[in-house]
C-alpha cells in the first residue's frame, strides 16, 4: 500500500535467470491509498468506488511503465508484456461455496491502452478456480532466482502480508515438493498502528518500535489467532489482519503505551515468520528476506534472534534489491503466461494441478 514498484527485466540475459535493466516507483496518493484500504472491508457503493480506484491505479501503473522506458532508453515496441498484478482488496479462497474468490483491483484494458504494450493480469483467479488458494504465487520464481544446489534456503517476502518459500538444496529437491505459504501479517499491522498514532505511513527502520518494549501478555493474545496454527497450504490478507482485528485483541490492554504495542506487533511479525520455518523438511541454513520488511532493522534483528541456527540476510546480499523482488516476480509470471507455461504449483496452493496463470490484454 506504499506505492507502485516496477522493474524492466531481461529474461534472455546469458547466464542469469533475470537481469534488471531499470527500476522505478511511484507513491500512491493519500486519497487513493485511503480508498484502497477502505475497500478491504465492506462499505457503501463499493462497486462504483472500486471501479474508479482501479482506473486510478492503472494510470499510476502507466506512469511507472513510462518511467521505466525513459530510464532504459527502450521503446514500448521492444517490450513483450507488462505483468500487472493489481491491488488485492479481498482474498477468500475456498470459502462460502467451496471455490471462494480473490479480488485484485486493476484495469488492465486501460493500462494496455495507455502503454501500447500487451498486459498480463489476473494471475490468481485460475488457481482459485482449480481449487487452490491463489497465493502465494512467487515460490516458483523464488526457486528459480534464489535456489542453491547445496544449501537449504528459505525466502521470506514481507509486504503487507508475509509469505515464505522453503527451498531445499537441489540434491534434495527431487523428492521434496516445493512448499510456500502465507505466514501471517507482514507490515500491515505495524503500518496501520504507526499511521494511527504518528501519522507516518510506516515505522522507518523500526525506530518507533525500538522505543517500546514487547508486552508478553499481549503477544500471547495475538498469537492465539487460529491462522497461525493452520497447516499449509494457506493464505491470508488484510481481510483478517487489520485494525479492527487488533483493536478487538487490545481489549484489557488500553493502558499500554502506543510504542509498546508497536514493539509487540513487530515481535508478532517476526515470530509468525520464524515459526513458519518449522514446516521445512530440511532446516534452512539461510533465510533471504525481501519486501519492505527487509528495510526494518528492528524486525530483521528480531528475526535473527528467533532463528539462532539460520542466518538471516537481505536479498540485496544475493544481488536483488528487496524492493524489486516482487515486481520482478510478476514480470517473470507474465513471461510464463506469454510462453504458455504453467506457473502455479499444486503443493503450494493446494490446487488440483499446475495451471497457466493470467489473462492477456493485447495492445
Amino acid at each position: 500500500m506504499d506505492g507502485v514498484d516496477g522493474v524492466l527485466a531481461d529474461f534472455g540475459h546469458p547466464g542469469q535467470t533475470a537481469h534488471v535493466l531499470a527500476s522505478a516507483s511511484r507513491a500512491l496518493s493519500p486519497a487513493l491509498r485511503q480508498e484502497l484500504l477502505a475497500l478491504n472491508t465492506p462499505g457503501e457503493n463499493e462497486l462504483h468506488r472500486a471501479a474508479l480506484a482501479a482506473n486510478a491505479l492503472a494510470r499510476l501503473y502507466a506512469e511507472v511503465v513510462a518511467d521505466l522506458l525513459q530510464r532504459s532508453g527502450l521503446a514500448s515496441i521492444q517490450i513483450i508484456a507488462v505483468g500487472a498484478h493489481g491491488q488485492t482488496v479481498r482474498h477468500r479462497p475456498q470459502e462460502f461455496d467451496g471455490t471462494g474468490y480473490t479480488l485484485q483491483l486493476n484495469q488492465p484494458a486501460l493500462l494496455a491502452e495507455l502503454c501500447g504494450i500487451d498486459v498480463v493480469a489476473d494471475f490468481r483467479s485460475r488457481d482459485v478456480a482449480a481449487g487452490g488458494q491463489g497465493a502465494p504465487l512467487v515460490p516458483p520464481f523464488h526457486q528459480a532466482v534464489f535456489g542453491d544446489a547445496t544449501q537449504n534456503r528459505a525466502v521470506l517476502n514481507i509486504g503487507g502480508i508475509s509469505n515464505v518459500t522453503l527451498l531445499p538444496g537441489a540434491a534434495k529437491q527431487a523428492d521434496t515438493p516445493l512448499i510456500g505459504f502465507d505466514c501471517g501479517p507482514g507490515n500491515a499491522l505495524m503500518d496501520a498502528w504507526c499511521q494511527l498514532h504518528t501519522g507516518a505511513r510506516y515505522d522507518d527502520r523500526g525506530r518507533w518500535a525500538a522505543q517500546g518494549a514487547v508486552q508478553t501478555a499481549l503477544l500471547s493474545v495475538l498469537q492465539e489467532e487460529a491462522f497461525f496454527s493452520k497447516p499449509p497450504p494457506k493464505s491470508t490478507g488484510r481481510d483478517l489482519f487489520n485494525l479492527p482485528w487488533l483493536r478487538q485483541r487490545l481489549t484489557g490492554f488500553e493502558g499500554l503505551a502506543a510504542q509498546d504495542v508497536q514493539a509487540t506487533l513487530t515481535e508478532l511479525t517476526a515470530w509468525a515468520c520464524a515459526q513458519s520455518l518449522r514446516w521445512a523438511t530440511h532446516s534452512p541454513e539461510l533465510l533471504v528476506v525481501c519486501g519492505g520488511g527487509a528495510l526494518n532493522d528492528v524486525l530483521m534483528q528480531r528475526l535473527q534472534a528467533a532463528l539462532a541456527s539460520t542466518r538471516v540476510c537481505s536479498s540485496t546480499d544475493l544481488g536483488v534489491s528487496p524492493t524489486e523482488v516482487e515486481a520482478l516476480a510478476f514480470a517473470w509470471l507474465a513471461q510464463q503466461t506469454h510462453l504458455r507455461r504453467t506457473a502455479s504449483v499444486a503443493s503450494v496452493t493446494g490446487a488440483q494441478g499446475a495451471r497457466i496463470l493470467g489473462a492477456v490484454y493485447p495492445a
